[in-house]
């Protein structure tokens, strides 16, 4: 098994996610640091969901609280042999996810729960999930 041939999909994918990631500590940093006043890793505890740079801090750290969990799960899944077509599929859905949770979560202020984030955020969830079944089932 060669990792970078049979599963250049799913790495594209990973690729997909880390940078997304790294896009968000940027976009929160920068927001944060354009504010009178910024403390370095302090976040005004007055702010909500109609301060872009709360939403941008969110975003970034949810993406910290659920992005390490899933880069194990799809290492597990290629390490063990899983299907690279399943692979590569639950990996672009979890990548597609980030994206559109992190679009929603910049463009609409609202305390609303669930909101249309939320949404992308579960099928994520649900593709984070998929793909450690299938991580299991090439284990078995």
């Amino acid at each position: 098994m060669n990792l970078t041939t049979d599963y250049t999909a799913a790495l594209w994918g990973l690729l997909v996610v880390i940078a997304t990631v790294i896009a968000q500590w940027f976009i929160a940093s920068g927001a944060k640091a354009k504010q009178p006043g910024a403390v370095p890793g302090k976040i005004d505890e007055s702010l909500s969901h109609e301060s872009f740079v709360f939403r941008s801090h969110r975003t970034f750290m949810n993406s910290l609280e659920n992005v390490p969990t899933f880069l194990g799960t799809a290492f597990l899944a290629l390490f063990a042999g899983a299907s690279a077509q399943w692979a590569a599929l639950f990996v672009w859905l979890f990548a597609v996810c980030r994206i559109a949770h992190m679009a929603l979560y910049y463009g609409i202020s609202t305390e609303q729960n669930p909101s249309p984030r939320t949404w992308f955020f579960l099928i994520g969830g649900v593709a984070n999930i998929a793909l450690l079944v299938l991580a299991g089932i090439a284990l078995v």
